[in-house]
This record gives C-alpha cells, sequence and structure tokens, in this order.
C-alpha cells in the first residue's frame, strides 16, 4: 500500500466484525472475550465522521462472547452472538430482536457471520465443535474453552461411522484420571460402534443454514465446512466461505491442513470430518506431529455428495478470517477480495519452532484465483476483518490486537485493537505471490 494508514479507532477490546450503514456510518464489534484484563461481555461501537474526528457511540453492550460478526440489512444491524449459538437484529432505537437461536454449543467454534443474499435470506455459518470431530483434551487445555463435556458435533447429511474411538484420561471432577473412549459425533466419554448410523440434524455443525430474516424456515445449505468464519457474496451472486483448516492437536489430529476459499452450492458436502479440500485425511501430505494419521469416521463416503474442491488454499495455519469484496468504483482491483489473515496460534494449534504465520492481507483474484500479498505500511498484530465504505474507494482493515499462545495458556493485550484506514490503497501493484 502506498498511502500511510490511518487510525480510525484506536482502544477496542479484541474487536472481530465491520459492518457500515447507508449513510457510511461504521459499525464496530468487540469480541466480549476478556483475555488481559478486558471486560466481559461484547460491545457494538458506532462510527461517524471518520475522515475527521471520529465521533465514537456505544450501540449495544452485554453481548454474549464472542461476537463474530456484523451486517447491516434494511436499516437492521445482524449480532452474531457466537457464545449463545445466536443471531439478534437491533434497530436504530436500539430495541433488540431474536432471530436465530438454539445453535449448537458450547465448543471449539461459534455460530458465526451472517449475510443477506439476492433472495433476502440469511446466511449464516455455523462451526464445528471439535477439532476434527472427535472430543478430546485440546479443547479443555486451550485457553478458549477449558470445559468438558461439551457440545458434540451433528452431522448436515446421514453418516455411517467406522467406529473409530480415541482414547484419552478422563479429567472431569467425577472422572478419577482413568480412560474413557470417545468416538465420533459422541458426547465425551461415549464410544461408537461400527456401522452406527448417526442421522442428519438441523441445526447441524460445521455448516452453511439459512433462513427468512425473521428466523423462520430454517434449512441446510451446505454441509461439511469446519468453520466459515468468513462469509460473504460476490456481485455475480456466488456465496463464498473461508473455511479454517484443522490443527495437530487433540485426539484426531492433523498436519498441515490449510485454510480454503470455497465456493458454497446448494446441497454440497464439504468433505469434513474425512477430507480437506477433496483430499482424503489420510494423505501422506496431512501426517501429524502429535499423534497418528487420521483415519476416516464415516464409511459411507458414496452416499454423500461427493467432497468439493477448494478455489484457493491457503498457507496452513495462516487463519484466513473475512473478506471483503473491492467495489467497482474503487480501483483496478474491483470485483476482487482483500483478505485477512489472523496468524497462527502456535504452539498450541501446530508445533513451535517456525516463524510466524500470516499476520497480513491478501488480494484474491477471481478470474485465476490467485492470491497476492498486500504490503500494509501499518503495525498489524491480528488483521480479523475489511471493508469499504458504500460509495467510498478507502480499505479498511479492523485488527483484533495483541493476541498470543503459549504452553501457559492466551497472552493478549487489551485495548490493542484498532481500525485503520488506507486512502489510496489500490496504487500499490499487489502482485506479489501468496498463498
Amino acid at each position: 500500500m502506498v498511502s500511510a494508514p490511518t487510525v480510525v479507532a484506536n482502544g477496542l477490546n479484541f474487536p472481530t466484525s465491520l459492518a457500515f450503514d447507508a449513510d457510511g456510518r461504521i459499525y464496530v464489534a468487540e469480541s466480549g472475550l476478556p483475555f488481559g484484563g478486558a471486560a466481559p461481555g461484547g460491545r457494538i461501537w458506532r462510527l461517524e465522521n471518520v475522515t475527521d474526528d471520529p465521533k465514537r457511540t456505544l450501540v449495544a453492550d452485554d453481548l454474549a462472547a464472542p461476537v463474530t460478526g456484523l451486517c447491516w440489512h434494511d436499516d437492521w444491524l445482524y449480532v452474531s452472538e457466537g457464545g449463545a449459538g445466536r443471531i439478534i437484529r437491533i434497530a436504530e432505537d436500539g430495541r433488540r430482536t431474536v432471530v436465530v437461536e438454539g445453535m449448537p454449543g458450547p465448543g471449539n467454534y461459534h455460530t458465526n457471520m451472517a449475510v443477506v443474499g439476492a433472495d433476502g435470506k440469511l446466511y449464516f455459518s455455523q462451526g464445528a465443535m471439535t477439532n476434527l470431530g472427535v472430543i478430546g483434551l485440546d479443547a479443555y487445555e486451550l485457553g478458549w474453552l477449558r470445559r468438558l463435556p461439551h457440545a458434540h458435533d451433528l452431522p448436515g447429511l446421514d453418516v455411517v461411522l467406522a467406529g473409530v474411538n480415541a482414547a484419552t484420561p478422563d479429567p472431569r471432577p467425577d472422572g478419577s484420571g482413568a480412560d474413557v473412549r470417545t468416538g465420533a459425533f459422541a458426547p465425551f466419554g461415549t464410544p461408537t460402534s461400527p456401522g452406527q448410523r448417526v442421522g442428519a440434524s438441523l441445526p447441524c455443525t460445521a455448516a452453511v443454514m439459512r433462513c427468512d430474516l425473521d428466523g423462520a424456515g430454517l434449512e441446510l445449505v451446505a454441509w461439511g465446512l469446519r468453520n466459515a468464519f468468513g462469509l460473504g457474496f460476490l456481485p455475480d451472486g456466488r456465496l463464498l466461505a473461508v473455511d479454517q483448516g484443522a490443527d495437530d492437536r487433540g485426539s484426531r489430529p492433523i498436519g498441515e491442513a490449510p485454510d480454503l476459499l470455497f465456493e458454497v452450492r446448494h446441497g454440497a458436502w464439504y468433505g469434513w470430518p474425512d477430507f480437506v479440500g477433496g483430499e482424503p485425511v489420510t494423505a501422506p501430505a496431512f501426517a501429524p506431529e502429535r499423534g497418528p494419521q487420521p483415519t476416516f469416521l464415516l464409511t459411507n463416503h458414496d452416499e454423500l455428495p461427493p467432497p468439493q474442491r477448494p478455489l484457493l488454499a491457503f498457507t496452513p495455519h495462516a487463519a484466513a478470517t473475512k473478506f471483503a469484496v473491492v467495489p467497482p468504483h474503487a480501483s483496478r482491483f474491483a470485483g476482487q477480495l482483500v483478505v485477512t489473515l489472523f496468524g497462527d496460534e502456535a504452539p498450541m494449534t501446530l508445533p513451535a519452532g517456525g516463524p510466524p504465520i500470516g499476520r497480513d492481507l491478501v488480494r484474491v483474484d477471481p478470474l485465476d484465483w490467485s492470491a497476492h500479498r498486500l504490503p500494509t505500511g501499518a503495525p498489524l498484530h491480528r488483521p480479523i476483518d475489511a471493508g469499504f465504505v458504500p460509495g467510498g474507494d478507502a480499505l479498511y482493515v479492523l485488527d483484533f490486537g495483541r493476541f498470543e499462545m503459549s504452553d501457559q495458556g492466551v497472552r493478549a493485550e487489551s485495548g490493542t485493537g484498532c481500525l485503520w484506514r488506507w486512502e489510496a490503497w489500490a496504487d500499490v501493484d499487489g502482485s506479489t505471490p501468496a498463498t
């Protein structure tokens, strides 16, 4: 990027989401995660006069953490309260209405961002409850959950299990440290049997679903997207999802699984928990360092749709999060994507020792689905969302703030989140290849 970036708002507590209304006002959601001494409970701020001295107004607080998404549509602000498995909408006067509730949780991942399609439906994603289909001790040991038992995964299509069970010590107060066996799509400590059939659920996990704007008519769009944290439509109406790859952790670890960019098609299966980008988890490329090579959890692949292949695979552990579509008037990159890369969470989600991964921006060209690094000139810690004000050409990037993992858990600094703006961002060539 050529122009010097401008700080629009700083001092934010682990923000996750941006939205823009028709008048050009900006909405920023703080996650509500109480890391680094931050107060619990999500908040939403409205920013006005952003080109001068922005006025900051508190729109909502005490939201269920983590708040994972914002969407502005027809004078309503749709808010994803991931920690509650709920999507609400907020009117200009602050009145709240529940649109979606009762989604699965708590688990490794959450109810994610929502977007409105040309059909007037609300599309949203629901993350998996586990790393790769089996509840293990990883979520208990990691800083973001620390809870067993937690909800197990629910398939969106009928599946037949191979009877794979993982043995772990039982850390629950009444477990006495004895080993327990846990199978796929089952509560912690519950084994499964070969040939066991698990019927499709609605709602389900690892899926994209849709409903009417008032929450009625819930239906499955596609299943097998592990954690489609970023969701959005291209100008031609295609729905894209940024699906975050599984990690080398837990009872079913996997090595070097990339984040993937998919076109979401109705009725399709995206491979989770047995395929990554169309490749089986049994492939040598996915051999983990923290356990044996994964074997298949399902035996009825022939009864399921063929696992979809991605448009683009990002560098493993880059943690691609969300994207913005460059508007037609903004630059020669009109119609392309700006994708935020949150970055790795070593040493907890992959073996330590390598250089930091991600913490950057990439431009994705939908003509050939190539990725190109965008130099920023800003001290980004953890970019997590991006966007353009309607009718404007400046690029806004939301930074989550200082956040790292360690063997002792989360190390984070509250108040380090920031919203940046670049005016002449597209003057840069931006042709450096990146995945």
